[in-house]
Parts: C-alpha cells; sequence; structure tokens
C-alpha cells in the first residue's frame, strides 16, 4: 500500500465518514496510478491512450478505470517476477479464459487484513466452528480451486475444525453434519458457501427429503451469485426464509466481490444492502457514456481499492449491473456507501464462484 497504512488500519471497517474518505482515496488513487504507470509498461500506455498526464490528481469519480476483462487478456502487474508471492485466479465456467492477478507479500497481506477486519465485524474477534457447505473435494481438484477452493480457504482463516457438508458426489453428508452440530450444540458456527450451491444441495435436498437441520446460532455467508442460472433464482427474501426454515439460522449475509479486488469484500448488512468498506468504494456509470449515475439509477459497477499494489486492479470498471441506494445514512449505522446487484451487463461473459460447478 502507498497511502499510509497507519490511517486506513487504525479506522474500524465502516467508520469514515463521506469527505474524510474521499480525501483518502484521492491520495491513495493518485499515487497507486503514478506508481504502476512507472511499473507496469502496458497500463503506463493504457494510461497514455486516454490521455491521462503524469501528475494529474485522481478522486474516485475521475481516476482512469482498466475494463475488469483485460485481466483475462494480459498479465498486468507492477513488480518483478521474482517478487510473486501468489496467484489468483478468476472462476469461469468449461472454456472461458481467467484473470491471473499477481499478488507480492505486501498485497497479499493487506489484503487478508482487510478482510478480516470486515468479517471481524460480522462473526466477532474469536474463530468459529467452521461448517463448508461444499466437498472437500473442490479442494483437491485444480480444475475447481481457482474459484471455490480459494474461496473456502480463504474464508477458513475465520474457522476451526471445519466439517464439510457435501461428499464426493455433491451429497449431503447428514450423518456427519448431525455429528458435527451436536459437538458444538449451543454455541454459534460460522458457515460459508456459494450461493447456487448451497441452493440446490442444500436447501432443496433437505426439503426433499422432509429433513431439518438446527442451527440456531449460525451465521451464513454466502456469495457468487447465480449467473446463468437464473432460471433457479430465487430473491433474496425467498433465499433467507427457506433457509431458516431448514436449518433454523436466522443471519445469512451476501456479499459481493472479486478476485481483481480480493480483499475489498462488500458484505451485507442487517438491512440486506451492500456497504463499501474503509478499503473499497464504487461507483454507478451509465453505460451510453460512462457518467455518474445518481442514486437509484441503474448503471455499470465500478469498484475502486487502495489495496491493489503488486498489479494496477485499484479503479476497475466490471460487467456487473448495480444501484447506489445511498451513502453514509443505512438504517444498520454503517458509514459509507450502500447498493444493490442487479445482474450483468446483457452479451457479458457469465462467471461466479457458485457457477464453475455444473453438475
Amino acid at each position: 500500500m502507498i497511502v499510509n497504512p497507519n490511517t486506513l488500519w487504525s479506522c474500524g471497517p465502516y467508520s469514515l465518514p463521506r469527505e474524510e474518505k474521499r480525501a483518502l482515496f484521492t491520495q491513495a488513487l493518485t499515487e497507486l496510478t503514478e506508481h504502476h504507470r512507472q511499473a507496469c509498461p502496458a497500463y503506463g500506455r493504457f494510461l497514455q491512450a486516454v490521455g491521462w498526464q503524469p501528475g494529474t490528481p485522481c478522486t474516485p469519480e475521475t481516476v482512469p478505470m482498466l475494463p475488469v476483462s483485460i485481466f483475462k487478456e494480459l498479465e498486468l502487474r507492477s513488480i518483478p517476477e521474482e517478487e510473486i508471492f501468489k496467484t489468483v485466479t478468476s472462476s469461469g465456467t468449461t472454456g472461458q479464459k481467467v484473470s491471473r492477478i499477481c499478488l507480492d507479500a505486501q498485497t497479499a497481506a493487506d489484503q487478508q487484513k482487510a478482510l478480516a477486519s470486515i468479517m471481524a465485524d460480522l462473526l466477532g474477534p474469536d474463530r468459529l466452528p467452521y461448517l463448508v457447505l461444499d466437498s472437500k473435494r473442490a479442494l483437491r481438484d485444480r480444475a475447481m480451486f481457482s474459484a471455490r477452493g480459494a474461496g473456502i480457504l480463504g474464508f477458513s482463516v475465520f474457522g476451526s475444525r471445519a466439517c464439510y457438508a457435501l461428499n464426493d458426489e455433491m451429497e449431503l453428508d447428514l450423518p456427519g453434519v448431525q455429528a458435527f452440530l451436536e459437538r458444538y450444540e449451543g454455541k454459534p458456527i460460522f458457515l460459508f458457501g456459494f450461493t447456487f450451491m448451497i441452493w440446490k444441495h442444500v436447501v432443496r435436498a433437505l426439503e426433499g427429503r422432509g429433513q431439518h437441520l438446527s442451527i440456531p446460532r449460525g451465521i451464513l455467508v454466502h456469495g457468487g451469485g447465480w449467473k446463468k442460472l437464473t432460471q433457479e433464482a430465487v430473491s433474496p427474501e425467498e433465499f433467507k426464509a427457506r433457509i431458516h426454515a431448514v436449518t433454523g439460522i436466522s443471519v445469512v449475509r451476501n456479499y459481493y466481490g472479486m478476485a481483481e479486488q480480493t480483499g475489498g469484500i462488500c458484505l451485507e448488512c442487517p438491512c440486506g444492502h451492500l456497504h463499501t468498506s474503509t478499503w473499497s468504494d464504487i461507483l454507478v456509470r451509465r453505460e451510453s457514456d460512462y457518467g455518474l449515475c445518481a442514486p437509484g439509477e441503474p448503471g455499470v459497477l465500478q469498484v475502486l481499492s487502495p489495496l491493489p499494489h503488486s498489479y494496477p486492479g485499484h479503479s476497475l470498471l466490471t460487467e456487473d449491473l448495480g444501484v447506489l441506494l445511498g451513502e453514509d445514512d443505512c438504517p444498520c449505522g454503517r458509514q459509507g456507501k450502500y447498493f444493490r446487484v442487479l445482474g450483468r451487463i446483457p452479451r457479458a461473459e457469465v462467471r461466479g464462484c457458485s457457477d464453475t460447478y455444473e453438475g
């Protein structure tokens, strides 16, 4: 991170009011744009092509934005090869290209630290028993690992004593799950999974059997969306109601995030709104001219983060449609913007962590 990290790490994940956050982001985005211009030749050529002049201040509204799909075409990094700590790949169904994001040790650590702060706001400071609503095969199958396995492992640092709810055939291991729940009866349990897979292999499976799990203190985090499986999609309200009916879980939180900006996930609040954090911001732009949309006006999501130092991912134009609902005034009390994701841009390549499994 180039901007003084102590300034950001000293803040809670939802504690920065608009003007203070905008000033910090302007500083960070300006410094990151210049850093990547010098360190990544391809990004420098992009800036030249769009007419960006070195030394120009970059506010959230004016910072040049890369289309997120460019990471499927080019390996963009601002570090020498020997400093690559790990490479993160995006989700993608069979035959699709995937993004390759090169992280150095510092960027990876910063992203993990930001994610930990966001999750602690939901889970508290202690690691909880971890029930993964997926199969352990997702960690062994290299074809799945980039999306599903990385998600499972990424959230595993907030849990302990993991239990996998599905067997290798993607069937619910009811005896194993019940034994896990009995062992931690009366304690809070952290559950994680991908939206479509929870729906198909847990909710629908339990409903079909006429069975019920008792997880009254469960906290379920899910993501990945429905994407090309929209014919089976249900509303967030029905999704939560059906989960509660078969598990007793009342705390269900969706999140919005992507491999191209790991760490800056936007987690759903108790009011059902996705929230930016201290380490993320969003803008909504019109498809016609990329001008800024007014609150309540649907458009294309642009995501911003001060964390990417090893690659030019600090300002990205996504392929997702969304709508800004407000800023600093959500009834939940969190500061920052809150928004809703409406789906993919028509004709955009469909992808999603849960959708890399199509069986």
